[in-house]
């Protein structure tokens, strides 16, 4: 759904799919890039908060998407990625993004998921022309 809010997709109907679960293969969705769905984009979420992401589970993903001869995938976590992670990304064909925890929580914020809103404020200021056109 995110994805979908960031642009990407066609409609909200067929933008993406979810297909993770138990033996998943390292793909928990797929995404298409454009509305015509010339590419895909492949998607890997882990939800942990007791240990980083590293380079073996990039490894692992990377192995995925070269299975299924993809040029892109983004690795999203709500915890964060180790400094051999980070490196790891860049010896690949595919492109990877990653997403931190921070970072998924700003872009959830930038895109209204997830979230709601819990109180708004009115800032009024005075307007001067009021006071012209009463004379």
């Amino acid at each position: 759904m995110l994805l979908v809010r960031m642009g990407y997709g066609g409609s909200l109907k067929d933008a993406g799919q979810a297909v993770g679960r138990t033996g998943d293969g390292g793909i928990d969705g797929v995404i298409r890039e454009d509305k015509l769905g010339l590419d895909n984009i492949y998607v890997q979420a882990k939800r942990w908060t007791d240990k980083p992401v590293g380079s073996p589970d990039i490894d692992q993903f990377a192995g995925a998407l070269s299975k299924k001869k993809a040029t892109k995938g983004i690795f999203i976590t709500t915890s964060t990625f180790t400094k051999d992670a980070l490196a790891s990304v860049r010896e690949y064909s595919s492109r990877i993004i990653l997403i931190d925890g921070s970072t998924l929580a700003d872009y959830m914020l930038d895109h209204h998921v997830g979230v709601s809103v819990a109180s708004t404020y009115e800032i009024k200021k005075v307007d001067t022309d009021f006071f012209e056109e009463q004379i």
